[in-house]
């Protein structure tokens, strides 16, 4: 077992990492710690982990190996900085910095302490996401050419949210959901290479976008869209994943959240496939398939999934930092193209 701290007993260690933390096999919680006691002391008792109200205190338990860090996003550079030094490997929140330079810098002083840094996309653990990317890795729905990752909730202004401030979160609906970019990446196989986008502040009156839709391209020629949105009512929104290619297709519903649940069916066809002047969505060869699986508890997975790498000395295959790094380039791109009203290539 890799003992790990906390940092940052708020938001989603709270509301998720804290639960997950029973189905974890290969990592426990020792510490953890925030600036804020009462939060520190709901977290340390749910955990029965000691308490610390100092980054400092925390990182000088010479139990703890690791970190995850679940702080605002303007306190990652620091924090994974500081870890670093103290010879801690860090499981940081995403997006993994506010700024491209922060983020390369905390891979280089986490690279010259010797210890591991990845980003939590916890996404792409959601069973059938990664059922999606074994279909299309077997190559059943063909040649990938259009994907959509959509992603929205309703988040109304809040005095004092960190998100819904861009000196603090790095950007509103956008860069928070920037994980569906990560998503589709994974899925197909493929970098986006240019993105053109759109991003308004149409419902809220917080400085920061609750309305984004986003334009891809990816190296292999596919088209994709991203839509991530503050605006729309929680049960109005299914979170769809949509991958399209020459010979099939995979539609999901609540595969793009923070629920291990949802459905996904695939459309298939035959290599041999007629034209149908009347395109009736009938008539056509296609075999309709309801994928199975069995849900899996994403924030136990990353965490277990980071403890495997500390513990085997490999780097992370999923969720690198250098991951990170290239979805925050994306995200700037993408902020780019919306100021300017230009596409973007990365």
């Amino acid at each position: 077992m890799v003992n790990c701290g906390i940092i940052g007993c708020g938001g989603i260690a709270k509301r998720k990492m804290v639960p997950a933390l029973q189905e974890c096999r290969t990592s426990t919680v020792v510490a953890v710690m925030d600036v804020d006691k009462a939060a520190t002391d709901q977290v340390a008792q749910q955990t029965g982990a000691r308490g610390y109200y100092t980054e400092e205190e925390v990182l000088a338990d010479s139990e703890v190996q690791a970190v995850y860090g679940a702080s605002p996003v303007y306190l990652h550079h620091k924090h994974v900085i500081m870890a670093a030094r103290a010879r801690k490997h860090v499981l940081v929140e995403k997006p993994i910095a506010l700024s491209v330079d922060e983020a390369e810098e905390m891979i280089r002083e986490c690279e010259g302490a010797g210890v591991q840094l990845s980003e939590g996309y916890m996404i792409k653990y959601h069973a059938l996401n990664c059922k999606a990317k074994q279909i299309v890795e077997s190559g059943e729905i063909g040649q990938v050419v259009f994907a959509r990752a959509q992603l929205s909730c309703w988040y109304p202004s809040i005095p004092g949210a960190w998100r819904q401030n861009p000196d603090l979160g790095g950007g509103g609906a956008l860069m928070d959901m920037a994980h569906c970019y990560d998503l589709l990446q994974y899925i197909i196989g493929s970098p986006i290479v240019q993105v053109y986008a759109q991003c308004d502040t149409l419902t809220f009156d917080y400085p920061v976008e609750d309305s984004s839709t986003t334009l891809l391209r990816f190296a292999s020629g596919a088209h994709g869209v991203v839509d991530a949105f503050f605006n729309v009512p929680d049960s109005a929104g299914q979170d769809r994943l949509e991958i399209y290619g020459n010979k099939g297709s995979i539609q999901a519903e609540g595969t793009v959240g923070q629920l291990p649940t949802g459905k996904m069916i695939a459309y298939l066809s035959s290599d041999a496939k007629s034209y149908d002047a009347q395109q009736s969505k009938t008539s056509l060869d296609v075999s309709v398939r309801e994928i199975e699986y069995e849900p899996v508890n994403m924030y136990a997975a990353e965490l277990d999934a980071c403890s495997d790498c500390i513990e085997s000395g490999k780097r992370p295959l999923m969720n690198s930092a250098g991951d990170g790094v290239r979805i925050l380039e994306v995200a700037k791109a993408a902020y780019e193209s919306s100021e300017t009203g230009m596409s973007v290539r990365l």
